[in-house]
């Protein structure tokens, strides 16, 4: 039942970003540091959406490595640092 919720979910979100893109296709400038490129605000929201996500997953990956890391001390290791 929670994957059929999900995979509703995930096609409720795809079909708001299909009608969020059809309606805009005004196409803007964007400035990287060393590159120009132009882009419909559509494809804007998309790529900086999947750097946040990536960003997101990344950091989260991070802290589970160490806190997954930092879990494995002992008690005597715990009395000996105090």
């Amino acid at each position: 039942m929670r994957i059929v919720l999900l995979s509703f979910f995930i096609l409720i979100l795809f079909a708001v970003a299909f009608i969020f893109a059809s309606q805009n296709n005004q196409v803007v400038e964007l400035n990287y540091l060393i590159a120009l490129a132009k882009l419909t605000v559509a494809q804007m929201v998309s790529l900086f959406t999947a750097i946040g996500f990536l960003l997101g997953l990344l950091v989260a990956l991070l802290w589970k490595f160490v806190s997954a890391l930092g879990g494995k001390k002992t008690l005597s290791q715990d009395m000996k640092v105090s």
